[in-house]
């Protein structure tokens, strides 16, 4: 999938939104400014949060619920982690039982944890575009590519 711009990007995460729900995890992949985070405020916009959702780089988990948005949300940054070990600390596998998890830096933790993740991966394209590939697990299979 190519995204033009920014807007496209945006665009994308809002139609994301209206296809989630607790338990689902995205994985969101690719370098610095490939538009990760972009994708995520895209998302967390359109699930109702008021403003810019600040990046979770230094914060590693950014935690949002009702009704600051329609459902519990988990913005998880993991490129600051040294090793996987550490992200058992963060507590992921319990909130994955009741929110959406929206990964920046998937690779890394081991690619076991991922297996019924939506994995998006955005890389630069032509000027300020990009381009989306996706690993599109069973869970996922009737919801996209959302339209």
């Amino acid at each position: 999938m190519l995204l033009r711009d920014q807007a496209a990007t945006l665009q994308l995460g809002a139609r994301l939104a209206g296809l989630v729900r607790p338990g689902d995890m995205i994985a969101l992949s690719g370098g610095l400014g490939a538009g990760k985070t972009t994708l995520a405020r895209g998302l967390l916009a359109s699930l109702g949060l008021a403003g810019e959702a600040p990046s979770p780089t230094f914060a590693i988990v950014q935690s949002y619920a009702p009704p600051e948005t329609r459902l519990p949300v988990a913005h998880i940054d993991l490129y600051r982690l040294d090793a996987p070990e550490e992200a058992e600390e963060l507590g992921l596998d319990e909130l994955r039982q009741d929110h959406l998890l929206l990964v920046e830096w998937p690779e890394r933790l081991d690619a076991s944890f991922w297996r019924d993740a939506l994995w998006l991966r955005l890389e630069e394209g032509v000027g300020a575009g990009r381009r989306l590939t996706a690993q599109v697990p069973p869970s996922w299979e009737a919801r996209w590519p959302p339209k």
